[in-house]
């Protein structure tokens, strides 16, 4: 699924893997048991079990965080600018908004380190029923565990906002407004106007369909039409 990842702030910040010795790694997890520098034994462990990220890679990214967001969160506001550093020409505000949503997942306003982690590891090499759970969690606006098309119409439109207006231009004719685009995907999910789509049949529906994967993320608008030719060949 296409989305600007936590891995733009990797980029951002300057790939420092290679410049963090083991010896570093050792004193960044064995630090103490203060909440700004603590990577504590048992969050290490849920993190190794729960992401692709080895014990020396999360002791690099945790040195790497605390260096960014010394305060150990990343606040809303922090998030956006990442996003917006990447779409000069386009408004990525309320995309990255609804995105910080999903990953806040105790809604406190801040992404902590492991809300970090998860969000790295989904963004960039998560399992397919990982990503789509995400997805319907981006989609669930109102975080009531359905998805109506008001909701699927609201995300579309942060979609739209960061395609440039003359890009918006190269998109095919029955999906190159927000409400034509939303319509599309609900009309896939053979959904009535008031209907709701539950994370059972999100997820479903995407794996079945890979129309809705397309229609529901980023991606650039000569990408999306060279695989309508592609699909037409």
């Amino acid at each position: 699924m296409t989305i600007i990842s936590f891995g733009t702030l990797r980029a951002s910040q300057g790939d420092i893997r290679g410049r963090v010795n083991s010896n570093e790694r050792r004193r960044v997890c064995r630090m103490g048991n203060t909440k700004s520098s603590a990577l504590s034994k048992e969050l290490l462990e849920e993190l190794k079990s729960n992401t692709k990220y080895s014990e020396s890679e999360l002791c690099t990214w945790y040195q790497s965080f605390l260096k960014e967001c010394p305060g150990g969160k990343i606040s809303k506001q922090q998030f956006e600018g990442i996003y917006a550093s990447f779409f000069p020409n386009a408004d990525p505000t309320d995309y990255a908004r609804h995105v910080f949503r999903s990953f806040d997942t105790n809604a406190d306003g801040t992404l902590d380190f492991k809300e970090y982690i998860v969000a790295l590891h989904l963004t960039s090499g998560g399992k397919t029923l990982q990503k789509l759970e995400w997805a319907f969690a981006l989609y669930d606006v109102d975080g009531n565990g359905t998805i109506s098309k008001n909701e699927i119409l609201e995300i579309v439109r942060s979609i739209f906002n960061m395609i440039p207006d003359n890009d918006q231009k190269n998109l095919p004719e029955d999906e190159n407004t927000p409400e034509k685009r939303a319509e599309k995907v609900w009309e896939f999910f053979g959904k009535k106007e008031n209907d709701k789509v539950s994370e059972g049949e999100f997820i479903q529906g995407v794996m079945d369909n890979n129309d809705i994967l397309r229609l529901i993320q980023y991606d650039e608008p000569q990408k999306i039409k060279d695989k309508l030719k592609e699909k037409k060949q």
